[in-house]
């Protein structure tokens, strides 16, 4: 299955003209991750038959999941609001094995790294969102790990209380694809 593929077609189905062309010029400078494992050891993020899916795979069936339930933020596809959540997915796990990529394994602060990144290149966010949808977006991506995150200072008390629905939206759509809770059209 090339996941590559189907990640590009939903992207293009569901966010703005202007986001895909930003999309598609990030997916050249990030590093290409898209075929290692979501675990590096094999430990966690196993299928039901003890596979553990590519990042492409992962990321698809997020992106898959949340094409089908904008409707719970009132967002319709083609609209900055769907913009913000479709690369909040893309971005989240792309530096997942470092910022050049070839890490051995995982890297544990993957979530700051990404977030940082955004914010590095506010400017040209700026350019499809305003500065209140490239806070959430920095956040959703920052926090997507929920109280496991890099940034998360106390783990007990990590509350998504202060933080926007969409934070809380990725971090779910993230454990319900490691715990092999999601269901795409692609049929075992």
């Amino acid at each position: 299955m090339d996941y590559l593929e189907k990640i590009e077609k939903i992207v293009q189905e569901n966010v703005t003209p202007r986001c895909f062309k930003l999309w598609k010029e990030i997916d050249k400078r990030l590093p290409n991750v898209w075929q290692k494992p979501t675990s590096s050891t094999g430990k966690y993020h196993k299928k039901l038959d003890g596979t553990v899916p590519s990042q492409a795979e992962h990321v698809y069936e997020m992106l898959y999941a949340a094409s089908k339930l904008l409707s719970i933020f009132n967002t319709e596809k083609k609209t900055p609001e769907a913009d913000k959540i479709f690369l909040a997915i893309l971005l989240h796990d792309s530096l997942k094995y470092g910022v050049l990529g070839t890490r051995k394994h995982t890297d544990r602060s993957h979530d700051k790294l990404a977030a940082d990144m955004i914010c590095q290149n506010k400017d040209t966010f700026l350019k499809i969102f305003n500065e209140q949808q490239f806070e959430v977006l920095t956040e959703m991506v920052r926090f997507h790990s929920g109280r496991w995150s890099t940034d998360v200072t106390t783990k007990q008390q990590f509350s998504f209380s202060s933080k926007s629905p969409e934070t809380l939206f990725i971090h779910l759509l993230d454990m319900m694809s490691t715990a092999d809770l999601i269901q795409t059209d692609i049929r075992s």
